[in-house]
């Protein structure tokens, strides 16, 4: 799930599929948002977005964020997601996710139908409930990824969830 927000206008969110680390040094991230969407005119705009890593407590949440317009409506009031402060860009954390990367833009490129958006991630998150000596931990925190409106997560071993209508 990725929030952003541009100057006055209020902070949005979007379930994303297209995500993926690129690079280590420096650490970069790539999302992909179509030029439909209205995230991708608050990304562009102003160059910052935050991954926020859900559980699979949140699978409902995910899909009304991917399947509903922040056009018209706002989707933490909707969805009763919690935005809070990030330390490095402007748009929100979402409380609920275990996990946050905050990212400025570095790189664009047109791919087809979607904008690809490389951000550098100027600092990231975790939980402490979620890590076992330090390290992630997959079976606590539990987390759910998205790709082409099929919902997946990992609870000992691979398990599809459900396909969402768009």
């Amino acid at each position: 799930m990725v929030s952003c927000v541009e100057g006055k206008k209020k902070a949005n969110i979007i379930t994303i599929g297209m995500y993926m680390p690129i690079s280590s040094d420096p650490r970069l991230v790539c999302i992909g948002v179509s030029p439909k969407r209205y995230s991708h005119d608050l990304i562009a705009g102003s160059g910052e977005f935050v991954v926020n890593i859900p559980s699979l407590d949140l699978e409902e949440e995910m899909v009304f964020c991917g399947t509903k317009s922040g056009r018209a409506i706002d989707k933490f009031v909707e969805t009763g997601l919690t935005p809070i402060p990030a330390k490095k860009v402007n748009p929100p954390l979402i409380k609920e996710c275990f996990g946050h990367l905050e990212c400025k833009v570095v790189q664009t490129y047109t791919c087809g139908d979607h904008t690809l958006f490389v951000g550098k991630v100027m600092t990231a998150s975790v939980d402490d409930d979620v890590l076992t000596e330090g390290n992630l931990d997959l079976t606590k925190a539990r987390p759910i990824v998205q790709k082409n409106h099929v919902y997946y997560t990992v609870i000992g071993k691979k398990q599809k969830l459900r396909q969402a209508r768009a």
